[in-house]
Order: structure tokens, then sequence, then C-alpha cells
């Protein structure tokens, strides 16, 4: 009957099933926030309303700046492939063009900037402004340093080509002598329109002259991600009626008055529902709406994100949720920078200094007021995984440490434009 054993919760049995105890912990926060829910419910009533946003645009004419602006982003990228096409021919000498390019660049987050800051329009159509503004100043970025690349090589008398992009199944369309022969575009025939709108609807910040494509668009597999992303979208929006708006805005007296004890309750009630919204925006964005744009593009890389809730530091959390903007960061800024001789901690330093940029630029910009939270939240990122990577060095405890700033940093960031948004224009004067 009895024999030498540990038990089950000691380290030393070498027991890890634990699936019975996550269950329950799903169950139990499953429940909590069911609770949460119905509260909700019989305090506030039904605030959902899915035409709300329609309805604000419409009624709204100071709203249509942004259109006028998104329209007016295809300036910045027509200028850009005119300067391509005249730096291909010799017409321009490199120093020329880098100078258009750079005043271009300048210009695509200038306009938009000064547009939304003079006119005013509706600040959430203004967030999707800026944030399209800055994924165009970015794709500009890699379309003129690889177009650069090229002609560098070019001068060494070497017929540019790039990487061999393309798929498997597509290289195999057309063969010569029973042997597959890949279709590649050189130096500079991609100085074209449809190759450049190509890379600036395709789902990506990196330009290649040959992406990676697929053979076919999988009509199943576009309806699927179709339907996610508008059921997810219209999911975000109510639960940020429903749940997200009724707590800030019980939340102005306790910020107005620095009643911290209040101020705590406040940012861990909005904890959670924040949470379960970035999470399904991050579902919603990485997944169903960029493999929409993928599938209709036929584009091949549809690596969007990797395992990032697994992330036991800050640095492998940063280059795994973001892919795109992870492998721009990289390619052309901190492999440029370690190249000229910095240290990589310093090219580390402005990667985040960079992303910290936009951020501040996508937030303060819209709201027309500049208090470096958000800047200063990404900055903090550096001294924190210095923190996560000395103190939790543990697996468990990194990924912990990791989750934790996701939940709690983000409430914190929002309580902080609240806070200053309020004082600023619905405070009464002293």
């Amino acid at each position: 009957i009895h024999k030498h054993a540990d038990s089950l919760l000691s380290t030393a049995s070498g027991f890890t099933n634990y699936r019975g105890l996550l269950n329950l912990c799903i169950l139990l926060l499953a429940l909590a926030n069911t609770r949460l829910f119905l509260e909700n419910i019989l305090k506030y009533g039904i605030l959902i309303d899915p035409v709300k946003i329609i309805h604000l645009l419409i009624s709204e004419p100071y709203s249509w700046p942004n259109v006028i602006l998104i329209l007016g982003s295809n300036i910045f990228a027509l200028v850009a492939l005119f300067n391509e096409k005249l730096l291909a021919k010799g017409w321009l000498s490199e120093n020329t063009g880098f100078g258009i390019t750079v005043v271009n660049l300048v210009l695509c987050l200038l306009i938009p900037s000064t547009v939304i800051l003079v006119l005013h329009p509706n600040p959430i159509f203004s967030c999707i402004t800026c944030g399209m503004y800055s994924v165009m100043f970015l794709k500009l970025v890699s379309y003129f340093s690889v177009n650069r690349w090229c002609r560098l090589q070019r001068t060494e008398n070497t017929k540019i080509k790039r990487r061999k992009s393309l798929s498997v199944s597509e290289s195999m369309l057309k063969s010569e002598n029973g042997k597959p022969e890949t279709m590649l575009v050189s130096y500079p025939d991609n100085l074209n329109y449809t190759d450049l709108y190509y890379f600036l609807c395709a789902p990506t910040l990196c330009y290649e002259l040959n992406f990676p494509r697929s053979l076919r668009i999988r009509k199943r597999f576009l309806l699927k991600r179709a339907i996610e992303m508008i059921f997810l979208s219209q999911l975000i929006m109510a639960l940020i009626q429903q749940w997200i708006i009724p707590t800030v805005n019980n939340s102005m007296k306790p910020l107005s008055e620095l009643e911290f004890p209040r101020m705590v309750e406040r940012l861990l009630k909005l904890a959670v529902p924040n949470h379960i919204i970035w999470l399904i925006f991050f579902y919603c964005f990485f997944h169903s709406s960029l493999n929409v744009i993928a599938e209709i593009l036929r584009f091949g890389d549809r690596e969007f994100y990797k395992d990032w809730w697994n992330s036991e530091t800050v640095d492998k959390f940063w280059k795994t949720w973001n892919v795109p903007v992870h492998r721009w960061c990289v390619r052309h800024l901190f492999k440029p920078l370690v190249k000229r001789g910095y240290s990589k901690m310093f090219a580390s330093v402005a990667v985040f200094a960079l992303s910290a940029f936009f951020h501040e630029f996508i937030v303060s910009v819209p709201l027309r007021m500049f208090r470096v939270w958000a800047f200063s939240a990404m900055l903090g990122q550096v001294p924190f995984s210095l923190f996560v990577n000395k103190y939790c060095r543990h697996e468990k405890y990194g990924n912990m440490a990791v989750w934790l700033s996701l939940i709690l940093g983000q409430p914190i960031a929002i309580f902080a434009y609240v806070h200053d948004y309020y004082i600023i224009h619905y405070a009464a004067p002293t």
C-alpha cells in the first residue's frame, strides 16, 4: 500500500498536469466578469448603439477633413515614386534624392498634424488618420531604403533582383526544359504604380521587389476572416459604449480631486474590461483584418504575430506581438545603427524612442494636448525591461510581469489622458 512518494503539489513530484485548476480559474474569471456585466446593465441600462459612429461622422462636418487627408496621402506616395524614377535614371544625385525624401517624409507627418490642430476634427477619426499617416511614413522609408540599396549594388554592375520571394506553388506556373522558372522583378522595373500601391496596401512595412505570393484566393477562409472582422469590431464598439465610457465618466470626480483610493479602485475596475477589449482588438486586427487584406492581395507572408502570450521578458513581447513593426525597426533602424558603430543598447533605446514618438503622435495630435504620457510609457519599457531581466529571471515570474504591465499599464495611460482632457475642457476655472 505504502511507497516512497512526494505530494503532487511538491516540486520534487514532477507532476505538471494542472488542467483542472486552469479550468477552475477560467470559470471563476467568467463568473466574476458576468457579475460585473450584469451589474453594469442594471446600473446603466443598454447603452449600445451600433450606428452611433456613422451618425457621428455624418452629423459633424468637421470630421470630413480626415477623409480629405486620407485621400491626400496619395500625393506623398506619388512624390516618392517620381523621386525614385528620377534617381534610377540618374537625373538626380543621391544627395538631392535623399533631401527630397526627407522633406516628403517630414511633410507626411506635419501636414495632417497641422490640419487636425487647426480644424479640430473628431478625435476618433483623427486617431485613425494619424495612424494611417504613420504607416505611410514607415512604408515610404522602407521604399526609399530598398531602392537605394538596389542602386548602390547596380553601380557594382550587379543585376539586382533582391531575394527569391515567390511561393513554390506560383514558381511552378512557368517552366522551361521541365524545370520550374521563378518570375522575378528586377530593379528598376519595379518602379511603377502597380508595384507601389501593392506595397502600400500589403500588410507589411518592409518593402521588397518580390513578395511571397499565394496561388489563389481562398474564398472560404476570406469569408470567415471578414465575418470575424465585422463582428469583433462591432463587439469592441459595444463594450466601449457599455463598459468603458461609464467607468471613465464616473472617474472624472476622483481624478479631478486626486482621491488616490478612489483612483486605484477606478483603475482596477477599468483594467479588466480594457484588457478584454485589447485582446479582442489584437485578434480582430492582427489575425482577422490583416488576413483579409493578405488574402485579397494573395500576400503569402502571414506571420503578423508570434506567441507573445508566452513572453518571459519585455523584449520578447515587443519582438513577437507586432511582427511587421518589429521587422521594420530591426531592418531600418536597429541594424543600420549597429553597423555605424553604435551599441546595441543605444540602438534598442532608439527603437523604443521612435515607437514612443508615434504612440504620442497618434494620441496627442487628435486630442490637441501634449502631455507625453504615451511617449513616457513606451520609453519606460527600457528600464522596465532591465528590471524584469534582473529580478524576474524565472520564466514564470517574467511572464507574469509582462501580463501585469499589459493589464495595468493601459488603464493608467487612459486615466492620465482623461484627467488632463477633463481639466482642460471641462473643469471650472479657479
